[in-house]
């Protein structure tokens, strides 16, 4: 056995090398098949990381009236603490904001010196929550609406960041719709070119595949070192692949940083590299297999 298939995989290599300008032109196609699902499949996992950040400081900011005692407020966030899909509640005094305002307003004397001349504090105490889910912000906005201390509440605040996280959501909805459309437009070129290759390939060894018939060869053994030349296609297609990403990351380096400064994309390159290399050598093995198999059983009649 292990015979027979060391002889395939010499066969099979034999082949791809014999083709010269064909198997040149098939690994072409499938490297752009690899280049462009991988490049996608990187945008996304930028697009998840960023979501992941934005998620990360989505909060409902409750704030309360003025008039509205630190003791109400506590029971209010003990209330919250006790809803399930609430992860945190952190109280926020009104010293604690102004200590907030003013360092977030450091940079705008004309602001800070507004608030000297109010002479008192004017902001309100109030409450961040974090749900244990960004989805769950809807329900957290309908508690509030029928909670016992509603009739405290000045204003609750966290529309906008919901609107930005729901918009990056469609977008990346969007992104991976088309990528699986690009992918496989490129998927069946592959598979054609592939196919046409292999089967020239058969052409030119018919009277090799005929003798082999003669003296008895199995349907096995004759198709075997065509569906290793498709598979060495995959694989060479993915090694190269691999390295022209890398180079491109590189290259690009300095500009994804100023387009997405929270991601490092060479990092998550490396950091995802044998994912994205196995995925790669899965997705062209199964191509380069496939196109081989129809076209040996299309054009061999075996």
């Amino acid at each position: 056995m292990f015979l027979t298939i060391g002889r395939t995989i010499k066969g099979g290599w034999n082949n791809f090398f014999r083709n010269g300008y064909l198997s040149i032109a098939a690994v072409s196609v499938m490297l752009l098949c690899l280049f462009t699902m991988s490049s996608l499949y990187l945008i996304v996992l930028t697009a998840d990381s960023v979501l992941a950040g934005m998620q990360g400081n989505v909060n409902v900011s409750v704030y309360f009236k003025a008039s509205v005692s630190e003791e109400s407020i506590l029971k209010a966030k003990k209330d919250l603490e006790n809803y399930s899909e609430i992860k945190t509640v952190d109280y926020i005094t009104k010293e604690k904001a102004l200590e907030i305002f003013k360092k977030n307003s450091a940079s705008k004397p004309v602001i800070l010196q507004s608030l000297e001349e109010i002479g008192e504090n004017p902001l309100l105490s109030y409450l961040v929550i974090q749900a244990n889910d960004p989805n769950q912000y809807d329900m957290v906005g309908e508690y509030l609406k029928n909670a016992s201390f509603k009739d405290d509440i000045s204003w609750v605040n966290y529309r906008d960041n919901k609107d930005r996280i729901d918009r990056l959501n469609k977008t990346i909805s969007e992104v991976r719709k088309i990528g699986l459309g690009v992918a496989g437009l490129f998927s069946i070129i592959s598979l054609l070119i592939i196919s046409n290759t292999v089967r020239i390939t058969i052409y030119t060894h018919r009277k090799e595949v005929e003798v082999m018939r003669l003296v008895g060869a199995s349907n096995t053994y004759i198709r075997l070192p065509f569906i290793f030349e498709g598979i060495i296609y995959g694989l060479v297609a993915s090694i190269i692949s691999m390295l022209f990403l890398y180079v491109s990351l590189r290259l690009s380096a300095q500009f994804t940083l100023r387009l997405v400064p929270t991601v490092d994309m060479v990092s998550l390159y490396l950091s995802n590299f044998a994912v994205i290399f196995g995925m790669q050598i899965l997705v062209g093995a199964f191509l380069g297999t496939v196109s081989s198999w129809f076209a040996i059983r299309k054009y061999l009649k075996i």
